[in-house]
């Protein structure tokens, strides 16, 4: 596996090794040792998701309570998305930035983001079909969103009418939440992942 740091800290473009043949082909699409030495922690997999969506379906942009936030490893089994990491952290040196990584099932490339950011994705290809492995299980209590077409993201969707939930739809834009307190602090979130690499150490 490759591995490619993000430009947004805590976030990784994950590329495997293809070995087909006229049987058809074989990768590992998910090593924990791989991710950890990466990381720096394990990923502990607490809950496995799979979505299917429709031509310009927007997802997200979601996000968690830190501690414990939900660290996700996502990956696209059939189609292709734009898979977008959105930094929510309340002071850090990109907060409000994003950046996507085409997801599809030619280069079966995987994205890995860690606890605070914000993560959506938009359908490129009928039944586009994701799977994520998340470090906890739902928690509508402590999981929230921002609205994926706020204009202060400006996240270049690629669909000429993203089509949102009506949960999505209702989410407030960056600005809002901020000023509601929704969005995790950047140096908690270190503290937290920091506690999570001292325990490999220790």
């Amino acid at each position: 596996m490759k591995f490619r740091p993000l430009s947004i800290d805590g976030a990784w473009e994950i590329t495997p090794v293809q070995h087909g043949d006229p049987r058809g082909l074989f990768l590992e699409w998910y090593r924990f040792d791989q991710l950890a030495a990466e990381v720096g922690h394990p990923l502990e997999l607490a809950q496995a998701n799979l979505s299917v969506s429709a031509p310009g379906v927007v997802r997200g942009i979601h996000f968690a309570d830190v501690p414990p936030g939900q660290a996700k490893y996502v990956t696209c089994v059939r189609g292709a998305v734009l898979d977008v990491v959105v930094d929510v952290r309340i002071g850090s040196p990109t907060f409000g930035q994003w950046e996507g990584v085409r997801l599809d099932d030619a280069d079966r490339r995987a994205v890995y983001l860690s606890e605070g950011l914000g993560h959506g994705f938009c359908a490129l290809a009928e039944d586009a079909t994701l799977t994520y492995l998340c470090s906890t299980t739902y928690n509508p209590e402590r999981e929230h969103a921002v609205h994926p077409l706020d204009p202060r993201l400006a996240i270049d969707w690629p669909s000429d009418a993203p089509v949102v939930s009506a949960r999505d739809g209702a989410a407030p834009g960056l600005e809002e939440a901020t000023r509601a307190g929704l969005l995790p602090d950047y140096e908690n979130c270190v503290r937290y992942i920091e506690s999570l690499r001292s325990k490999v150490t220790n």
